[in-house]
């Protein structure tokens, strides 16, 4: 069995998200995660935000949102449609 994952095409997966929300950690205080939320206000995914930092790497200040944002639409998994 393959446990690699499948993420929406981008146009799809800007359909489906509502809302990307900086949240703490409810596991680990002081971690954040941005959660990812569709129309109905249902959570379908979270990113760690430490590990997003380093994924995307240095980043311009000013740039960092909307950077973040477009990494997260482009790694939505397929199975989100599924909530």
């Amino acid at each position: 069995m393959s446990d690699d994952v499948t993420y929406l095409p981008l146009e799809e997966a800007m359909k489906l998200v509502a809302a990307i929300q900086e949240e703490e950690n409810i596991h680990e205080q002081d971690r954040k995660i941005l959660t990812v939320y569709n129309h109905d206000d249902k959570e379908l995914c979270w990113f760690d935000f430490e590990e997003l930092e380093r994924d995307i790497g240095e980043v311009p200040k000013d740039q960092k949102k909307e950077i973040f944002q477009d990494y997260i639409l482009k790694h939505i998994p397929d199975w989100a449609l599924d909530i």
